[in-house]
């Protein structure tokens, strides 16, 4: 850890030098202390459903700031993009926690001041500043929202209703499981092992040994015949799904909300075992061409109405608790529902995505970094 700090202290200096300050008074450490006149225009790397033209054209009335938005599959391909044209064709990024430190210790994302975020005061303790975008007190981020994966099935074709992740690696529903095409999906399986093979010994889906990385992916290597599509998108999860070719996979709330919309007969739940889940940042580029838009945009973002409309859309749990009621207005029961002000308790029972290192905090570096990880599902994938 002590060599992982002294590099951040190192990487937190270069990308204040190499900040793009918005207009306005820089403070000593580089940071803006006030947001300047948007630059007309910001580029952004987004999941899919995170700029929805609801919240989008109102804030580009607002500030005059036209948002290009390009979707992303996975955390890999976000990072991947990040770093494509020196770091210079997006300005930022809605980076999970698989991401974020990848782009912080990549000098891909700059330092920001969180100050000049009305609504940051008003977030949940826990996403203030968080490890996954807060280094040594260095906010490289502002939280945006925060989420389970699910289980998702057909409640006509899948009986009895499914209430462990054992269903996805079934034979009863050969060729017609889907799961993301996504190396983290590996912490999916170490979770389920945890609880189905105690003697693993696994404790963190996220920190594994040899054996225990070796027990996920023969897991999956037996789930492989059974899968119809590795999706990338949601959309693609979506049209498996609406056309018959899926009736079980891992998901987000988003799918469940789109498919029920269009009266496909779906549900999701969180298994016995427990889930994996988001705590999504929208983050910065080092060489970002548009910094007061972007500053704009994460004002924008956390405000309570945007958090209550994102949060309702695609199913998930506003950073900023305000939006609890607001989202009651708009879809009453809908906070209760995607546990808007959750306890801390339910907060720490999902198990967030984080890049896995070789040092796991057990004191030794005997765990599969993510370099093992993107290899193993590689070969996988084939």
């Amino acid at each position: 850890m002590s060599r992982i700090k002294r590099v951040h202290i190192l990487l937190a200096a270069a990308a204040a030098a190499l900040c793009v300050p918005a207009a306005g008074v820089s403070s000593p450490s580089g940071l803006p202390t006030s947001i300047g006149k948007g630059e007309g225009q910001l580029n952004l790397i987004a999941w899919e459903g995170y700029t929805q033209p609801q919240w989008v054209k109102p804030f580009e009335k607002a500030t005059g700031c036209q948002v290009n938005a390009k979707y992303a599959g996975s955390s890999d391909e976000m990072v991947t993009l990040m770093r494509q044209g020196g770091g210079s064709q997006y300005d930022g990024v809605s980076a999970s926690g698989d991401a974020s430190l990848r782009l912080i210790y990549g000098k891909d994302v700059q330092p920001v001041n969180p100050n000049l975020i009305p609504d940051w005061k008003n977030f949940i303790p826990a996403l203030k500043s968080p490890a996954h975008n807060t280094v040594n007190g260095v906010h490289y981020g502002i939280s945006l929202q925060w989420g389970p994966n699910t289980l998702l099935y057909n409640t006509k074709l899948v009986k009895p209703a499914p209430t462990s992740w054992s269903v996805i690696y079934s034979p009863k529903y050969r060729g017609k499981i889907t799961v993301p095409d996504n190396p983290i999906q590996i912490a999916d399986a170490a979770l389920y092992l945890s609880k189905a093979q105690p003697s693993l010994k696994i404790t963190d889906p996220y920190e594994l040994n040899q054996a225990q990385f070796n027990a996920a992916i023969s897991l999956l290597k037996r789930q492989k015949p059974l899968i119809k599509k590795y999706w990338a998108l949601a959309s693609d999860e979506i049209d498996l799904f609406k056309n018959g070719d899926a009736v079980v996979g891992a998901s987000w709330p988003y799918q469940t909300n789109t498919l029920q919309a269009a009266k496909v007969p779906v549900k999701d739940l969180i298994p016995k075992e427990g889930a994996t889940g988001w705590a999504d940042t929208w983050m910065m580029s080092s060489h970002a061409q548009h910094p007061n838009c972007m500053y704009k945009w994460m004002a924008w973002v956390s405000t309570p109405k945007v958090q209550a409309e994102q949060a309702i859309y695609f199913g998930e749990t506003p950073a900023n608790p305000k939006a609890c009621p607001i989202m009651n207005k708009l879809s009453p029961g809908s906070a209760a529902q995607y546990h808007c002000g959750a306890s801390a308790s339910y907060f720490n029972s999902i198990r967030f995505w984080k890049t896995p290192v070789a040092a796991c905090g057990n004191g030794q570096n005997d765990c599969m970094d993510y370099t093992k990880w993107q290899q193993a599902w590689t070969q996988l994938r084939g």
